[in-house]
C-alpha cells in the first residue's frame, strides 16, 4: 500500500495542481465563476492529501532544503506575500466585475428597501426567503445581514432573489 501511495503522489499532485492552476486563472479573469469557484476550493483542499505523501516520500532530499536560504526565503516571501493580500486596507475593494460590485451595494439594504425593485411586498419577499432557507429573514434587516445569519453566502442570497431559482 505504502510503494502505491508513493508512486502516485506526485502525478496526483501535477493533476490536481494543473486543474487548480487553470481555475485558478479562470476566477481571476472572472470567467465561470459560480461552477469553478467549487471546483477550485475543493480540488485545492484534495490536493493536500497527495502533497503530504510527496512530502513524506521525499523527506530526505527535503531536509536538504530546510534551513538553507533557498527555502527560507521561499517560505518568508510566500508568508509574507499571504498577509500582504489579506491584510485590511483602509479603502474598500472594487468588488471585481461591476455587476458584483453593483449586486453588493444592493444586497446591503433592507429588505422593505429591495422588494419593490423585484415587484414583491416586504411580506412576500421575505416569506420566499424563508421558504429558500434562510430563517433569519425580517423586513428591517439588510439583505447581507440576512444572508450571514442564515448561514448563506452572497451567491446563495441573490440566486434566491431570483424569480425563476428554486
Amino acid at each position: 500500500m505504502k510503494v502505491i501511495l508513493q508512486r502516485y503522489a506526485t502525478p496526483f499532485i501535477t493533476g490536481l495542481f494543473l486543474v487548480s492552476l487553470i481555475s485558478g486563472i479562470a476566477l481571476f479573469f472572472h470567467v465561470g465563476n459560480g461552477v469553478l469557484n467549487e471546483m477550485h476550493e475543493w480540488l485545492s483542499l484534495v490536493l493536500v492529501l497527495p502533497f503530504a505523501l510527496h512530502v513524506w516520500k521525499n523527506w530526505r532530499s527535503m531536509t536538504h532544503y530546510l534551513g538553507r536560504l533557498p527555502m527560507t526565503l521561499a517560505l518568508l516571501v510566500s508568508a509574507g506575500a499571504a498577509v500582504a493580500m489579506a491584510w485590511p486596507s483602509g479603502e474598500r475593494r472594487s468588488g471585481g466585475p461591476p455587476q458584483i460590485a453593483f449586486s453588493r451595494q444592493i444586497i446591503a439594504h433592507t429588505a422593505s428597501e429591495i422588494a419593490p425593485l423585484l415587484g414583491q411586498t416586504s411580506e412576500s419577499l421575505i416569506a420566499t426567503l424563508k421558504a429558500r432557507g434562510f430563517a433569519a429573514a425580517a423586513p428591517d434587516m439588510a439583505l447581507i445581514e440576512i444572508a450571514t445569519k442564515s448561514g448563506k453566502n452572497e451567491f446563495q442570497l441573490v440566486r434566491a432573489l431570483l424569480p425563476s431559482q428554486p
